[in-house]
C-alpha cells in the first residue's frame, strides 16, 4: 500500500483505536511492501487526478487488475468520506476474489475496514475488528515483507482492547515472526511495544539505534515509529523532550514532513514561534497537509500577523483530508477572533 500525513482523527471513545486508525492512515502514502503497486509513486506525489485517470483506463480493459483496484481503494481512503467506504470495501473484496494471493489486496481490505470502524460508530467498529485483524494477517502470510501490514497488525494488537481482540502476547508473536524476516524491523516493532509498555526511554533509544540506511521501506517505518514516540511526548505536554526527539528524527530524516511539523509544533508550544516557523514551512514544502497549514496559522497568529494567520487557517479548513473535529473547530474560532 501507499501514507497519508498525520492528521487528527476522532475515534469513538468506546472503541479506543485512535492510534490504530492513525497507523492505517500513515501506511497509505509512505510505507510500502517489498512490491509497491504500480501507482504508489504517483499517490505519494499526490497526483490523485492522474492516478484516477490511469486507474480508470486500466480497469476498463482489465476490470480485476490488482494494482488498479488497490490504488482505487487508496484514493477512496485519501478522500476520507464515509459515504464511499462501502465502495472501497467492495473493491478490496473484488481484488481478493480475483487475486487471492495478492498481499496488498488483503491489506487494502484491512485498511478500508479500519477507517470505516473509525468513522462508522462504535458498533460498526466492533463488528469488523476480527475482519480487520484477519485481513492484515493474511497480507503478511502472503508477503512477510509487507511491513506496512506488519505494522498495522502490531498496532491492532497493542491498541485494541483485549476483549475485542487486542493482545500483548500476540504483539510479541508478531515481533518474533518478523525477526525471522528482518532483525531491523523487529527492533522497530520492539520499540513500538516498549512505548505501549510505558518504557519511553527504552523505546526512544531502541528506535534511534536501528540502522536503516540503504533500505527505504525500513527507513520509512523507523521514521513513522520514531514520530509516534515523539508525539507521545507532545501528548503528555513534554514539549522540550519532544523537541529533542524531533531534532534527532530530523537529523536522520531531513525530508520527513511529519518530523519538521512535530518539531515546529514543539517549539511553538514553548512560545518559540520564530524558531517554529522555518520547520513548519519546511514541512509544508515537503508535503502539504492540513495540520501544517493549521500550525502555520497558529504561528503567524502568535507573531501578530493577522492576515497570514487567517490565510493559513482558511487553507487548513479547505484541505483534504479534513482536519479533525477539534482542530477544525479551533481554526474556525481563531478566524472569528482575528476578523
Amino acid at each position: 500500500m501507499t501514507n497519508i500525513s498525520l492528521q487528527e482523527f476522532n475515534v469513538p471513545r468506546g472503541l479506543k483505536t485512535s492510534l490504530f486508525v492513525t497507523t492505517l492512515l500513515t501506511s497509505l502514502l509512505g510505507m510500502q511492501s517489498a512490491q509497491a503497486h504500480e501507482y504508489s509513486a504517483l499517490i505519494k506525489a499526490k497526483k490523485y487526478a492522474e492516478v484516477e485517470r490511469a486507474v480508470g483506463v486500466k480497469l476498463a480493459s482489465d476490470a480485476n487488475n490488482a494494482d488498479a483496484l488497490v490504488a482505487k481503494v487508496d484514493l477512496i481512503l485519501i478522500e476520507a468520506k464515509l459515504a464511499r467506504l462501502d465502495e472501497g470495501i467492495k473493491l478490496a473484496e473484488q481484488c481478493i476474489t480475483n487475486n487471492p494471493k495478492n498481499s496488498e489486496c488483503h491489506e487494502a481490505l484491512g485498511n478500508v475496514l479500519g477507517i470505516k470502524a473509525e468513522k462508522g460508530g462504535v458498533m460498526s467498529g466492533i463488528g469488523s475488528l476480527g475482519k480487520i485483524r484477519d485481513a492484515f494477517k493474511k497480507a503478511i502470510e502472503l508477503d512477510p515483507k509487507n511491513f506496512s501490514a506488519v505494522n498495522s497488525l502490531m498496532t491492532f494488537y497493542l491498541e485494541v482492547p483485549g476483549f475485542m481482540g487486542g493482545s500483548n502476547s500476540k504483539a510479541k508473536e508478531v515481533i518474533a515472526e518478523t525477526q525471522k524476516v528482518s532483525a531491523a524491523v523487529a527492533s522497530l516493532l520492539q520499540a513500538k511495544f516498549d512505548l505501549k509498555d510505558e518504557k519511553l526511554e527504552k523505546a526512544k533509544s531502541g528506535v534511534l539505534a536501528v540502522n536503516s540506511a540503504g533500505n527505504p521501506v525500513i527507513a520509512q517505518l523507523q521514521n513513522d515509529i520514531a514520530i509516534e514516540i515523539a508525539q507521545t511526548l507532545v501528548k503528555d505536554k513534554k514539549f522540550l523532550d519532544a523537541e529533542k526527539m524531533f531534532r534527532d528524527i530530523v537529523q536522520r530524516f531531513p525530508e520527513s514532513s511529519a518530523a519538521h511539523l512535530g518539531l515546529g509544533r514543539s517549539l511553538q508550544e514553548q512560545g518559540k514561534a520564530k524558531d517554529a516557523l522555518p520547520h513548519l514551512e519546511k514541512s509544508l514544502s515537503i508535503d502539504a497537509t492540513g495540520a501544517a497549514y493549521y500550525r502555520l496559522g497558529k504561528t503567524w497568529q502568535a507573531l501578530g500577523d493577522k492576515t497570514k494567520a487567517i490565510s493559513f487557517f482558511e487553507k487548513a479548513l479547505a484541505f483534504t483530508p479534513a482536519l479533525g473535529t477539534k482542530t477544525r473547530a479551533d481554526a474556525e474560532e481563531q478566524i472569528k477572533l482575528l476578523k
